[in-house]
């Protein structure tokens, strides 16, 4: 059966001329906004307006849990019901509920920055909306175990909502039904829904689509999270109620405090909802007449349905033991396998070549398929995976291998560690060591051919430059030295001959911290000579190995003179034929 719960009942509304003018305007905007002279739109205050219509929002102004934080949670609002002593298990989300925020706000701060979407505000909506998905009733896919809908929006009790999605999304072709983890209407999913798998569909029902439409949803009309006003107006356009917004806010603080991964399945089912229902009933209550809103602290007579002024009756315990769920994939691993991972090794800069893999099997060794593996790196390393994160989480494929995005070595060198984990589980992790060396060279050459060549006390003319590669392509930031020795058989720093100059204009024969720029090349400073002539040897070495001698030559200048082409003699060459007679 799926599993529904009811949501807010609302009162009647004000039909006087003013509202009817604020209604229009809030029929294409949130609460709380209102756009100025240039049609931007501008917060203009964070109390719910009572004349928006419930279509308007993301969840029909559906009704709620209203479970509080425990109270070592910030002290509760007086409009949001009686503080009650919970365990610290309410710290716990489950693990792929967890994930599911975390990738949503991840892909918010790259499309839309100024947004400043904190995952835990996806985290407060929903434990507020459905308990984080019933406790983590979800596959490894992230779809829930079973639906979760919300009561016919019929206007018996609640908003009038008429079918916009012939029953696709909520099984419903009369009225609408909020749907999903995060309870969207159908008729706010068609535009505001996701695919935050990457699975090709948008699934109110899927938590990583239903996280991603709602980051996408509280972003919309480019509200900045992190001021109090534009925060307020985005949670209030979720579900138009002061009350909503109250304990949205106290599990925002509560989560923001710290929270931690539990296994799926095990989260707390939430006890009371905003329209007075047993919160972890599986089956819809019937709305009765409408009442006016009022505290969900606030007993009120007759149950419900406001027939009677009795008290209701408390059932008796069930004598059933509840069914025991099937075992999902995930139950099944008893640990991860390494699966052919090879030597994990990249130069700085560079990305690995080889892939991390991991196999989840079960005790007996079989493979599991369709299980999360989560890869994290961990150590003072700037590595990371191709997607610029820390973490990856993978399915693991038909014979139960995941294989993690590629790495990606920062400029820091050493070792670090990856660590795989199965999501959803506490089991021990499987670690891989990768390692970053330094940048480097095989090969340098020179750029230019001409002779290096000086006069005593003089300068060259010309700077040496080198191109450094590896393995035939370039090879950028490489660190490099270059010496003047006394031959190439010496590789000690010659004490005469051609020198460099340092800041100061004092005589350097060796130069350090040289780094080839991104083209690989290698420009060093000028050469000058001292009267010492002779041919001499300047060497320049670059990390990984690669070596280049250049001969450099200092001679006085040729004053000779330059030979002048011999003239013809005067007069009649003896051998020419005399004249004739």
């Amino acid at each position: 059966m799926a599993a529904q719960f009811g949501r807010l009942r609302k009162g009647a509304v004000n039909t006087t001329v003013a509202a009817v003018v604020v209604a229009a305007l809030a029929a294409s905007q949130a609460p709380g906004v209102t756009t100025d002279d240039a049609g931007r739109k501008v917060t203009t205050g964070t109390q719910p307006s009572p004349d928006t219509p419930a279509e308007n929002s993301a969840t029909g102004n559906s009704p709620y849990y209203t479970d509080l934080p425990p109270l070592n949670s910030p002290n509760p609002s007086p409009t949001t019901g009686t503080p009650v002593t919970q365990g610290t298990s309410e710290a716990g989300i489950p693990a792929t509920v967890l994930d599911a925020y975390k990738k949503a706000a991840t892909a918010l701060q790259e499309s839309k920055p100024g947004c400043n979407l904190p995952w835990e505000l996806l985290a407060a909506i929903g434990k507020v909306e459905s308990g984080q998905a019933r406790g983590g009733r979800v596959d490894a896919n992230g779809n829930t175990l079973s639906k979760i809908l919300g009561p016919q929006l019929n206007g018996n009790g609640f908003a009038s909502i008429s079918d916009t999605d012939g029953g696709a999304y909520d099984g419903d072709s009369s009225y609408d039904r909020a749907v999903g983890p995060m309870q969207f209407i159908p008729s706010t999913w068609e535009w505001a829904g996701r695919d935050g798998n990457g699975d090709g569909k948008k699934d109110p029902n899927n938590v990583y689509d239903a996280a991603l439409a709602a980051g996408h949803y509280l972003c919309r009309f480019g509200w900045d999270l992190s001021t109090k006003g534009d925060l307020d107006s985005a949670i209030l356009s979720y579900n138009n109620s002061q009350d909503y917004l109250n304990l949205v806010l106290r599990w925002l603080e509560y989560y923001r405090k710290g929270t931690h991964e539990i296994p799926d399945g095990t989260g707390t089912l939430p006890s009371d909802r905003s329209d007075d229902s047993a919160g972890a009933s599986p089956t819809p209550t019937t709305p009765g007449t409408p009442t006016a809103p009022s505290s969900p602290s606030t007993p009120k007579p007759g149950g419900s349905d406001g027939g009677s002024t009795s008290p209701k009756p408390t059932p008796p315990p069930s004598t059933t033991p509840p069914a025991t769920p099937a075992p999902t994939p995930t139950d099944t691993v008893h640990h991860l396998e390494d699966a052919g991972t090879a030597k994990l090794s990249a130069m700085a800069g560079d990305a690995f070549t080889e892939k991390i893999t991991a196999r989840a099997e079960t005790k007996a060794g079989k493979a599991v398929p369709k299980v999360r593996i989560r890869f994290a790196i961990i150590g003072a390393t700037d590595a990371a995976f191709s997607t610029g994160e820390k973490y990856a989480t993978t399915l693991t494929n038909s014979v139960g291998e995941a294989v993690a995005p590629a790495l990606e070595a920062g400029e820091n060198t050493g070792e670090f560690v990856v660590r795989a984990t199965v999501v959803g589980r506490t089991l021990s992790g499987l670690d891989y060591t990768a390692t970053v060396t330094e940048r480097a060279a095989d090969t340098l050459a020179r750029t230019g051919e001409e002779a290096l060549t000086c006069t005593p006390g003089g300068e060259f003319a010309d700077q040496v430059e080198v191109k450094a590669t590896y393995k035939g392509a370039v090879a950028d930031k490489v660190a490099a030295t270059a010496t003047l020795i006394k031959s190439a058989d010496d590789a000690t720093e010659n004490d005469k001959g051609p020198y460099f100059k340092d800041a100061d204009g004092k005589t350097v024969r060796t130069l350090t911290g040289l780094t080839t720029d991104a083209n690989g090349l290698l420009k060093l400073p000028k050469l000058y000579a001292d009267d010492t002539t002779g041919t001499f040897l300047l060497r320049i070495n670059t990390a990984g190995g690669a070596t280049l001698t250049v001969e450099l030559k200092v001679a006085a200048a040729d004053t000779s003179p330059s030979p002048t082409p011999s003239e013809p003699a005067s007069g009649t060459d003896s051998a020419s034929p005399s004249p004739s007679a």
